[in-house]
């Protein structure tokens, strides 16, 4: 039993560490290239008026600098555009350096005809996606710093009237949180761009305080969304290697016809088309670049401001950020237009492709298209190029004379750039107007390029693939084959949905004849969000995609798509498989967030387990053996599923919101989790399937960390003796009633009046040094018994009885009572006491950010405000202490209480598993209710 135990959990933590290191470790190195600052940084600190000051003493505002530009803005007398950056959690002010010193290098480049100042903010690198209680603060400071900043430009001929906002991590949040205080002036703010900002929830709710932040920003902008049309917001997700911030929640939720609030994922962004990391999105060259040029771009040469034209921001981020089409930022399409080249440089193609390879001398060259007679046949027409200019090279004839058009249409505005080249579909059913398409193949300036072109139908190049079931664990494959005749191919990836599938895509091309070929380019993308990535391979190759999603299918409409940007003439064979390692690492990409809520429930099973053991036969089972007997996931799972299944009934869902109860928490894995909604079973099936494998995971965690505990607790035991009296009692360690009560009342005291979080941590260490003393006489008692063996039991010779004296452990009559019993006894209570130090433990670590928090503000505030550990942990806190006295022997005296409690444990872990994935804070309101049926186990 024991060894099928340690393998069952042997391989639920291999299961859980294949799963992190796919999270971790299981894509492409960091392809981001490094800004670099040219000379010295420097952060000037702008003094902010003494009221603000005295009330935000932790927090800073400084103006970025570099060399000549840092000494000539000493005085704070500026003429640029206003900059705001704004760090995330635990993020430093300097961060802003990336992007300042990129901006200043542009501005030279123009001679200071137009600069941007670029202001960066201190906020004490709290940790706010952690502790929410500062969120408020920083927002109040946010609102007071951008005052002062236009204050610096009054006596400018134009000064600025707004500001524009950067923000990484929780720090666009923020920005988005200034519109909800109620003296802001929305005009002061026009542009937010946000980098990995988790718009849609906290990754981790561990306090009510981040959750009603979240809830009041997200009916602000949903209630006003009208008023706040004007508001240009971008919000960018740093893709798959940002585990940190899953680019799901970085998506603005707004109207669909609010065409200024624009989400998009750095991997798709044009000339960037990387993943980034948490931190590394805030210094990657491509981003920062496309970011600075947008600045640039919206800045008005007149005033050298910021423009104030919600088209304009709108135009210039979707040139910079999404298509990057032909027509810069502000330029019409001016129709008709004529060409002045001489006939021979028109040439006609009769054939349906183009191969043109331009030479290095300067040539003009245009090719002719005619459609009349392939209107019917053929229904688009593409063309590609590697001359990376984003010039017009694609027109419509309307008027033409022999073999030379006269005049023609701009078709060159669908241009889209791709890793290797650019290139543009035309619909031909739209052109019906037009007679001849014209491809502009000049080289004015001698540059070597290839172009090629050809027309399509449409069902030739767009085919449907089934994709394999997630549950065929990579056994079965789906391939298809393309004899490629053509440039592009759509492939449909029927089913290829939801955030758990992921598929090992492998694409294999063979040519006879690779000279002059252009590369080929793999796009996955889905119609609901812009989270395209690319993938560039040379002919012939071999290339593998891994193909997983950031976000699920809001409706039944559509699937994700794989174009592939071909060669002609070549074949390819595209294979799907469903990738086991992947699946687990979307799993805990979306769902790892709740692991230490089925870690809590794997812990309070095993204490019940054990309880129920002292029942039954007077002693605890051990902590694995309690840990394997308890994970019975039926009885777990079902109760929810009631649960969830009465909510989709209105009476019932309506007696249950009027008595003021809580919704059910559902797993963050389809896009729907709103119970008024129908769902599709189909839906519910996958979170209801991963749940019992997270309750697994949770379990692996559980019993691997107990393990490790067990093991500390024995070193530190074995270091510590020496510094102790050897103890051969069960009641080494405990305290009398009198010491409790005076613990509990100081400790109350210090809690109420500093930080909750201390004084938990401390009655939890409190109650580590019983485990410690317990263990100690464990081995005492150990060695005293392997020393004399037949002098232990000269009491039961004269008469006496172990039982009649041993829950006193000292002395019988003057003689030491030593005995098997006495030592089971004390490895009884060493293990009951080592269950709840390790169920205490968790507590303390969600309470942790909270004391790291009031550590780092303790010189300017002793007391935490708010305190998300006050008083709530209060009844965890006095439980902690009184246990400390407890053992079998307190536990037999109270038999009622017992079989209460064993019986409450279960349906206060089924509520966990209800009500806590998404506010992990509950976790320590269940853990408190269950140590208080503990208590009065042990107490009544």
């Amino acid at each position: 039993m024991r060894y099928t135990t340690y393998a069952f959990f042997g391989f639920a933590l291999g299961v859980l560490l294949v799963g992190l290191r796919e999270l971790l470790f299981g894509f492409e190195e960091n392809r981001c290239s490094m800004t670099y600052m040219f000379e010295y940084p420097e952060y000037r600190r702008v003094q902010l008026p003494r009221r603000v000051a005295r009330q935000y003493p932790s927090y800073g505002l400084y103006l970025y600098g570099e060399g000549a530009y840092a000494q000539e803005t000493k005085g704070l007398k500026l003429t640029g555009a206003p900059v705001l950056f704004l760090p995330g959690n635990a993020g430093s002010y300097k961060q802003a350096r990336s992007l300042g010193s990129v901006a200043l290098r542009k501005a030279e480049d123009l001679d200071r005809q137009i600069q941007m100042n670029v202001f960066t903010i201190d906020f004490n690198e709290e940790l706010v996606a952690l502790y929410g209680g500062s969120l408020r603060r920083q927002t109040h400071f946010l609102h007071e710093c951008i005052k002062a900043v236009l204050r610096l430009y009054k006596d400018q001929p134009d000064p600025p009237t707004s500001v524009v906002l950067v923000g990484h991590s929780m720090g666009g949040v923020v920005a988005r949180a200034l519109f909800t205080l109620p003296r802001f002036n929305p005009h002061l703010v026009g542009l937010i761009i946000t980098q990995a900002s988790p718009h849609q929830a906290p990754v981790l709710s561990l306090d009510p305080y981040i959750l009603q932040f979240y809830t009041t920003v997200s009916k602000r902008w949903a209630t006003d969304a009208e008023n706040f049309r004007n508001v240009t917001v971008l919000s960018v997700g740093g893709g798959h290697r940002d585990y940190q911030v899953r680019s799901g929640l970085t998506a603005l939720s707004c109207p669909i016809d609010d065409l200024n609030k624009m989400s998009i994922v750095v991997t798709a962004v044009p000339r960037t088309w990387v993943s980034t990391d948490h931190l590394s999105i805030v210094w990657c060259k491509e981003l920062v670049l496309a970011t600075v040029r947008s600045f640039f771009d919206l800045i008005e040469p007149e005033t050298g401001q910021f423009t104030d034209d919600p088209e304009k921001r709108m135009s210039v981020l979707n040139y910079h950020f999404f298509r990057h089409p032909v027509q810069q930022p502000g330029e019409r399409q001016h129709d008709p237009v004529t060409f002045s080249a001489p006939p021979e440089a028109w040439m006609e193609v009769n054939t349906l492709r183009l191969f043109y390879s331009a030479p290095k001398e300067a040539e003009v060259k245009y090719f002719l298209f005619a459609l009349s007679s392939r209107r019917k046949a053929y229904s688009h027409f593409h063309c590609r190029s590697n001359n990376m200019e984003m010039s017009s090279w694609l027109y419509g004839c309307t008027q033409i004379s022999g073999s030379v058009c006269v005049q023609a249409v701009d078709l060159s505005s669908g241009t889209e750039l791709l890793p290797a080249y650019k290139a543009v579909t035309a619909k031909i059913s739209e052109l019906s107007h037009v007679s001849h398409l014209i491809i502009d193949a000049s080289n004015p300036g001698g540059e070597q390029f290839t172009v090629e072109c050809e027309l399509q139908r449409e069902e030739s190049f767009s085919v449907t693939v089934q994709m394999p079931h997630v549950l065929s664990f990579g056994l079965t494959v789906s391939d298809i084959s393309i004899n490629s005749s053509g440039l592009l191919h759509t492939l449909q990836l029927q089913d290829f949905h939801q955030v758990y599938q992921a598929f090992r895509i492998t694409v294999v091309s063979d040519c006879k004849s690779t000279k002059d070929r252009l590369p080929s380019v793999y796009r996955l993308s889905v119609p609901w969000f812009r989270e395209d990535s690319f993938t560039t391979a040379s002919i012939p190759s071999v290339s593998e995609i891994y193909g997983m999603l950031h976000t699920s299918r809001p409706d039944n409409t559509s699937s994700a798509l794989l174009q592939l940007h071909t060669a002609p003439n070549c074949q390819y064979k595209v294979s799907f498989r469903t990738s086991v390692p992947k699946v687990l690492g979307q799993i805990l990409r979306f769902c790892g967030p709740t692991l230490p809520v089925y870690t809590a429930v794997v812990l309070l099973l095993m204490i019940r387990a054990q309880l129920s053991s002292v029942k039954k036969s007077g002693r605890p089972v051990g902590m694995q053996e309690a840990m394997s007997k308890s994970l019975q996931l039926h009885t777990l799972e079902l109760p929810v599923l009631l649960l969830m299944l009465l909510l989709r009934q209105s009476w019932f869902r309506d007696i249950w919101f009027s008595l003021g109860l809580p919704g059910v928490d559902s797993l963050p894995l389809n896009p729907t989790w709103d119970l008024s909604q129908d769902v599709k079973p189909s839906e519910q099936e996958w979170p209801r399937l991963v749940s019992p494998l997270l309750c697994v995971l949770g379990a692996a965690i559980a019993f691997w960390g107990s393990t490790i505990l067990r093991v500390f607790v024995r070193f530190l035991s074995f270091v510590l003796a020496p510094m102790h009296r050897p103890l051969v009692s069960r009641d080494c360690g405990t305290i009398r009633l009198r010491t409790q009560i005076l613990l509990m009342v100081c400790l109350s005291a210090l809690g109420g009046v500093t930080c909750g979080a201390l004084a938990l941590m401390i009655s939890t260490l409190l109650h580590f040094y019983r485990v410690l003393r317990l263990q100690m006489a464990e081995r005492s008692l150990s060695h005293v018994l392997n020393l004399a063996p037949q002098k232990v039991s000269q009491n039961s010779e004269n008469g006496f009885h172990s039982n009649d004296c041993q829950s006193k452990g000292k002395e019988c009559n003057g003689t030491p009572l030593l005995s098997e019993s006495l030592l089971q006894d004390v490895r009884d209570d060493l293990e009951l006491h080592l269950s709840l130090s390790t169920l205490l433990t968790l507590p303390m670590m969600l309470c942790a950010p909270s004391l790291i928090h009031w550590n780092r503000n303790l010189r300017y505030c002793v007391h935490l405000d708010p305190d998300p550990c006050w008083p709530h942990t209060l009844p965890l806190l006095l439980s902690s202490v009184l246990l400390i006295n407890y053992n079998t022997h307190t536990l037999l005296h109270s038999r009622l209480m017992l079989n209460l409690t064993t019986r409450l444990l279960l349906p206060l872990c089924v509520g966990m598993l209800a009500f806590c994935p998404l506010h992990i804070y509950r976790v320590t309101h269940f853990l408190s209710s269950a140590l208080t049926l503990l208590v009065s186990s042990c107490y009544f």
